[in-house]
């Protein structure tokens, strides 16, 4: 693979040379319309490999304004594909890509002049009627309950006042005047970075400068949603991703490094007490969040390229752009700790639940056969602690049962999962992300251990020569596409007989009247029906 983009819109040729972009050029409007049709290829039935980043050229809003700056959404991570190509590397390589970078991080370069400074506006320009903040075409996210147009694909830089350790992370804005935004950051468990720079600022009594770049590098922009170690530079992790330092420039008006090559960055202060509401807006855990006392930034300035382009990302109900930017880097890293870390024999995979659950509470691991029951419940404990606000629910199944296959889940737990001897309830776990209506106290953890404990019949489907055979037929007649989940064959699970491979070859080859004759000459009396042959006979279960 090439290296990683390092300019959003070279990143957007990319995805367009590769027939993963679609242009919109009709007009539309961005508080009514341009989320909602993106996120129709979430809410429509779409397969992931389907859906494609869209660059709408034709903005306009409800007031009929028209914009000269193009809209891309879905751009970063429409699809673990989309994020592959930001990423610069095959989708099956995103994991090793972090841990390498995250492990050998590459410090930024300061550049003097830069692309993100071609046009700076500040003063009376900000406080213009149509001007700062109302002169880009930001899209309302969840039109009909959202209370205005929000930035969504952030990355807010921020800087602790006593050691100078820059943070990165992806918080929400909310459009409050031409040079006034209330942002939020994230105050539950710890804190998110920033916010844990603006309670030293509140200490200080000193505003805390903010910078908000929106689209730059993908690589970048990525790290914002990451959970890296709070004294870890997520601009030097993105060198490590790239490969190479990125450039950064200082900020016009705040002492901030911003990526040199940023579509546009918004520069301002945020107030060290003084809170005002923010909110309503759709959340990510599937409801809309209500009105909160959050940050006010007081904009100081906004600068970007001569042509840039505006991102956004979607968010709210999973699976969303935002859910899959999470998922691809955070599915491998949890493999990483159970495997790595804690050396856990036979874990195959780690797969978080996506739709409506929005990753953090429901949990898969996917175990190779015979572990001994230790090595499962170590990687179910494992899996619950890594970070306080995921998995809620951790449930282990063997590698013949597709995590990602809800009903093979369910099979897996009717059948495999005795609750009294095979589920924990753990306490004390933190309520972590989700809607604040109601009371809101401490919550738990379920381990369950759905795995096969021992040999079993084997799955009753065809056999994957037949089920391969009558999908030739299908397709040649033309009936409808099919898209398989597993298990759609028939499989031995160890529980499975010799004598049964003959019966069932002479049943396919119609030479059942042979199996009728040996069964007839072995019949008994004095037994009950649904008496096991073995028991009578004295044969054992064995691999099949």
């Amino acid at each position: 693979m090439a290296a990683p983009p390092l300019d959003f819109q070279e990143h957007l040729a990319r995805l367009e040379a590769q027939g993963l972009l679609r242009r919109i050029e009709r007009p539309v409007n961005k508080d009514t319309e341009l989320h909602p049709l993106v996120r129709w290829q979430f809410q429509g039935g779409l397969k992931e490999d389907e859906r494609r980043a869209f660059l709408f050229t034709n903005v306009v809003d409800s007031g009929g304004r028209r914009y000269d700056t193009p809209v891309a959404i879905g751009a970063l991570a429409s699809s673990a594909q989309i994020y592959a190509v930001g990423m610069g590397c095959a989708v099956e390589d995103i994991g090793d890509a972090w841990m390498r970078a995250i492990a050998n991080p590459i410090a930024p370069v300061t550049v003097t002049s830069a692309p993100c400074q071609d046009v700076v506006i500040k003063g009376a320009a900000l406080r213009a009627p149509n001007g700062g903040l109302k002169s880009l075409p930001v899209p309302i996210s969840t039109p009909g309950y959202d209370a205005a147009p929000y930035l969504t694909a952030t990355l807010c830089i921020t800087a602790d006042p006593e050691t100078g350790v820059r943070n990165m992370g992806t918080y929400r804005a909310q459009l409050k005047a031409t040079d006034r935004l209330g942002v939020r950051m994230a105050a539950r468990i710890g804190g998110a970075g920033g916010y844990l720079h603006w309670q030293k600022f509140r200490k200080l009594k000193k505003p805390m400068p903010i910078a908000i770049v929106v689209g730059c590098a993908p690589v970048v922009m990525f790290t914002g949603p990451q959970k890296l170690p709070i004294d870890l530079d997520e601009m030097a992790v993105a060198g490590g991703l790239a490969g190479a330092p990125i450039r950064v420039v200082k900020a016009v008006t705040v002492d901030l490094d911003v990526p040199a090559d940023a579509e546009i960055v918004v520069e301002g202060l945020i107030d060290p007490e003084l809170l005002e509401p923010e909110g309503p807006f759709g959340e990510s855990h599937g409801h809309v969040a209500l009105e909160d006392f959050n940050m006010s930034m007081q904009v100081t300035a906004i600068t970007h390229k001569r042509a840039p382009i505006f991102a956004s990302i979607l968010s709210e109900v999973t699976p969303s752009e935002s859910s899959v930017m999470k998922r691809v880097a955070y599915e491998p890293r949890y493999l990483a700790h159970l495997r790595d870390t804690l050396a856990i024999k036979g874990v195959r995979r780690v797969v978080m639940h996506e739709p409506l659950t929005n990753l953090r509470k429901v949990l898969f691991v996917q175990f190779a056969p015979g572990m001994p029951r230790t090595e499962i419940w170590r990687a179910l404990h494992g899996a619950a602690s890594l970070q306080a606000d995921i998995g809620k629910y951790v449930i282990a199944v063997s590698e013949d049962v597709d995590p990602e296959n809800p009903n093979a889940v369910f099979w897996s737990l009717a059948y495999r999962a005795n609750p009294v001897d095979d589920v924990q309830i753990v306490p004390y776990r933190a309520a972590g992300h989700g809607p604040k209506s109601g009371p809101r106290g401490e919550e738990s953890t379920m381990l369950i251990d759905a795995t096969l404990k021992d040999i079993a019949p084997p799955l009753a489907l065809p056999k994957r020569e037949y089920m391969e055979a009558a999908r030739q037929i299908w397709d040649e007649l033309g009936l409808p596409a099919l898209t398989p989940q597993p298990p759609w064959h028939g499989y031995s699970l160890g529980d499975w007989d010799a004598a049964w491979d003959v019966y069932a070859s002479r049943a396919v080859a119609g030479k059942w009247e042979e199996t009728g004759k040996e069964t007839f000459a072995k019949r008994r009396g004095g037994l009950t029906p649904e008496t096991p042959v073995r028991e009578v006979e004295g044969k054992g279960g064995g691999k099949g």
